[in-house]
Order: C-alpha cells, then sequence, then structure tokens
C-alpha cells in the first residue's frame, strides 16, 4: 500500500512464495463445498556469519534482507547498519522440508568479535531464548536513553485504524503477524509481516536500520502479544513507545520500566490501556 513501506530499503534478493493455494472443503449451513484458502508459506531459514551457521528460524521467506539486519543488531552481532556489508541468499537442502540460507557478510572487526563470541546454538525456534543457559543469560539490551517523544493517543488510535488494512498477506492467510512503525502523527511508514511475531518485528526493525530512521521519528505498533523479548528488540533500536494489540507478560512491562519506555497494551482504535510510561503521551482535552 502507498505510503506503508520505506522504499529505499526494499532488498533487492529474490523472495521464495510467501503463499501457497490449498484446496479445502468449506462446510457452510452443513454443505460441503469445494473451496481454495491461501496458506502461509513458513521455512527454516539458516542464518549464517562468515561461513559459521548462528542460527535456524522458521520465518515467512518475505523481506529476508531487512530480517537479517534486524535480526542481526536484536541478537547483538552489530551495533548499526554500516557494520552488515551485505547479505546474500541461498537455497539450501539442510532439511527434509528443504530451507534457505541467508549469507550475512559483516565488517572484518565485527565478524572477528561475533565469531569469538559465538552462543553454541542448535533449534532456534524463534521463542528468543532457546540455548540460554542460564537466567543470567537472559538478554537484555543496552541502556539507552529513551528519545524525549510525545504522542497523541489520537496519532496511537490513527495508526491502529490503518494497520489492519495494511496486513496484506494476513489478509489472503489469516496466519501472520505484523509489526508497523508510526510517525509521530500515526502515518504507517513500514509494516512487515511474518507467521513469527519476533521475526516480523526483526524485520521492522531491520527496514528502518537500512533506511536510516531515527527512532526518535516514531513508535512501533505490534499484532500480537507484548513478551519481554518484543521489548528486548525495540529497545535494542531505540524505540522508546511501543503499542500492542495484546496484553502484555509481567516481565515486558518490567523490562519496559527499565528501559524507561512507554508501553501500551489491549491496543484497539477506540481503546487503549497504558502500563507504563504515559508521560509520553498527550490525552484528549
Amino acid at each position: 500500500m502507498p505510503g506503508h513501506d520505506v522504499a529505499e530499503s526494499r532488498s533487492l534478493l529474490p523472495e521464495p512464495a510467501v503463499r501457497v493455494p490449498t484446496r479445502v472443503v468449506a462446510y457452510r449451513e452443513a454443505e460441503p463445498r469445494p473451496d481454495s484458502r491461501a496458506l502461509a508459506v513458513e521455512t527454516p531459514v539458516n542464518l549464517v556469519y562468515g561461513s559459521v551457521p548462528y542460527a535456524v528460524m522458521m520465518t515467512t521467506p518475505s523481506d529476508l534482507e531487512d530480517f537479517a539486519y534486524g535480526f542481526s543488531l536484536t541478537e547483538g552481532i552489530v551495533e548499526s547498519a554500516d557494520e552488515v556489508r551485505g547479505v546474500a541468499l541461498e537455497a539450501g537442502q539442510e532439511t527434509e522440508q528443504g530451507g534457505l540460507r541467508l549469507l550475512v557478510d559483516l565488517a572484518p572487526g565485527r565478524l572477528r568479535e561475533h565469531l569469538a563470541r559465538k552462543r553454541a546454538l542448535s533449534g532456534r525456534t524463534g521463542c528468543g531464548v532457546c540455548g540460554v543457559e542460564d537466567l543470567a543469560s537472559l538478554p537484555v539490551a543496552d541502556m539507552r536513553e529513551a528519545p524525549a517523544i510525545r504522542v497523541t493517543v489520537a496519532a496511537i488510535e490513527r495508526a491502529l485504524s490503518a494497520l489492519s488494512e495494511a496486513q496484506v498477506l494476513n489478509h489472503e492467510t489469516r496466519a501472520v503477524h505484523a509489526a508497523a512503525w508510526a510517525d509521530l502523527d500515526g502515518t504507517l511508514v513500514v509494516v512487515r509481516e511474518d507467521v513469527g511475531r519476533h521475526n516480523a518485528l526483526d524485520k521492522l526493525i531491520g527496514a528502518l536500520m537500512r533506511a536510516g530512521r531515527d527512532p526518535a521519528t516514531g513508535f512501533a505498533v505490534i499484532t500480537s502479544r507484548c513478551s519481554f523479548e518484543m521489548v528486548e528488540k525495540a529497545a535494542r533500536l531505540g524505540a522508546a513507545v511501543i503499542v500492542a494489540i495484546s496484553a502484555p507478560t509481567s516481565l515486558a512491562l518490567a523490562r519496559a520500566r527499565e528501559h524507561d519506555m512507554t508501553l501500551c497494551a489491549i491496543a484497539r482504535s477506540d481503546t487503549l490501556t497504558v502500563f507504563c510510561g504515559g508521560q509520553r503521551l498527550v490525552m484528549p482535552d
């Protein structure tokens, strides 16, 4: 949709199909009728740095270059977009179902640092903490000073109203999450979709990184519940405000408070619950 993307960040990588038509039998008023539905594609994607595999994520194979950038940032592998020199896509046969490999080329210094501290991970599934060996190793984003922005409730409502129409793949499949970035006036400028809520947010973050967009220019909206991993990813970007359709968890709220973020949830176009950071919201008169 016009205005719902950052054109400069669109991937130059070839993109596999993200939906597959499937014949079904639909029952309407107890009568079986042949029908067809589009299913969202879910495929394993292996992220590889310096020829060394790092993680396998189950993703919708769209916006993969954005995904590589965002994942690299939220995993702490890079600190900025200029530390990624390029991303290449390679078809693979790493599982019986096939798969894809994302070859991420890092700046030499960053690659050496990454390989020196590479975590031994296997079977990553997108849950956010698989492979962490103890509680002390739970990810915590670097503490950054959250931008001193102000957002009107009307702007949040405007973004929420526009988000449903912007979820093109979800309209067809009813099976994917979305993460969006809105300007301070509530205009959606980037929307990314994926079967995994973490992946959708990583894709969004990658698109913003590649476009050089300042986190102080807007706020994030997610269509899923807000777990602590989602807060940590947004904090890693430097976002000050995150709006979630569903409720947050207790740890998500605790982390949002630690990062001095504004967390709004159970959000609809006509209702909003502020869990913390209400000082950034401009309430209606």
